[in-house]
């Protein structure tokens, strides 16, 4: 039974997903954060969406909303029929950066509906649900669980393994003034790769997932390396390599492209604000305006933080 006329608020974190060589499979959730603010107004069918921060110029406020999409995908699935929806969306997360803001809005909408209608789906139905919507499960699980994510595909399916990294690690984001689209990103990685590429990243995949699980983070220096997407991408992000330099030589333990890009993440423990500002210079090199934000790791994922 849906809960008319209550109001729900989820808070939803950012995501880096790829993380360097884990291609559609790793992901770590981030301080910086979207909320969705769900109410059920009736059995009227009418839908009002107000959209503050950004995308609050371009976002859809009709049925291509994404967030509206994962609402009704809860409520269709829960037996709600049809019922009057009212979103009010804050987005702090910038859109088509590589930050997972598709996926917090997928995340968000799940939440809040399965809120409203008694939490009827469990993590791992939401999860599927999400993947479904987003088409790969390495943003919408850290977005949905927390902390870093490993996932794999079994059919249609997702089977996630969520693991604990150490409290010392932080994430160091540098956002350049441009958009850059996941399709477009995507249609830069050929069909096929050379078999000592995908060795390559295999290896270094296991040794991201070993250092980060285990706290020896002074492997993070070869673990974050790639040969699946980041050089077929690089292309699109004018400066990268440099920018990549800039980050390693003012302490970072490793930089990766974060997501599809364009923003680029260092992984440090120290010197945050040193790692962020010379890889704003570095950009500017390219003339490209970037700024960069200093994050921890988000432990909790989507929650809810209202519902009255």
């Amino acid at each position: 039974m849906t809960q008319n006329n209550r109001v729900v608020r989820v808070r939803i974190p950012a995501t880096t997903a790829n993380c360097g060589p884990g291609f559609d499979s790793l992901g770590i959730a981030c301080t910086l954060y979207n909320d969705v603010e769900l109410e059920l107004t009736g059995p009227d069918d009418m839908v009002q969406i107000t959209v503050t921060g950004d995308g609050a110029d371009s976002l859809p406020l009709n049925d291509r909303n994404l967030v509206l999409r994962s609402v009704r995908t809860v409520l269709d699935q829960a037996g709600a029929g049809h019922v009057g929806i009212r979103l009010a969306l804050h987005n702090n997360i910038p859109l088509s950066r590589g930050l997972g803001s598709s996926s917090a809005a997928i995340v968000g909408g799940l939440t809040a509906a399965n809120a409203v209608v008694g939490k009827r789906f469990s993590q791992d139905e939401l999860l599927d649900m999400a993947t479904k919507l987003e088409g790969h499960p390495d943003n919408v699980a850290p977005a949905l669980l927390g902390g870093f994510t490993v996932c794999v595909m079994q059919g249609e399916r997702v089977t996630c393994l969520r693991l604990p990294v150490p409290k010392e690690l932080k994430l160091v984001v540098c956002i350049p003034d441009f958009r850059l689209s996941t399709n477009k990103a995507r249609q830069a990685i050929p069909a096929s790769v050379p078999h000592p590429d995908a060795v390559y990243n295999v290896s270094r995949t296991a040794l991201l997932v070993g250092a980060l699980a285990s706290g020896q983070l002074k492997y993070l220096a070869d673990a974050l390396d790639d040969k699946l997407h980041q050089p077929y991408r690089a292309a699109l992000i004018p400066g990268m390599a440099d920018v990549f330099a800039a980050g390693k030589k003012a302490g970072a333990l490793g930089v990766a492209m974060s997501g599809a890009g364009p923003s680029l993440m260092a992984y440090t423990v120290e010197n945050a604000d040193t790692v962020g500002e010379a890889m704003v210079q570095a950009f500017s090199t390219q003339e490209i305006k970037s700024r960069y934000l200093c994050l921890d790791v988000d432990y909790d994922g989507a929650r809810i933080v209202d519902f009255a």
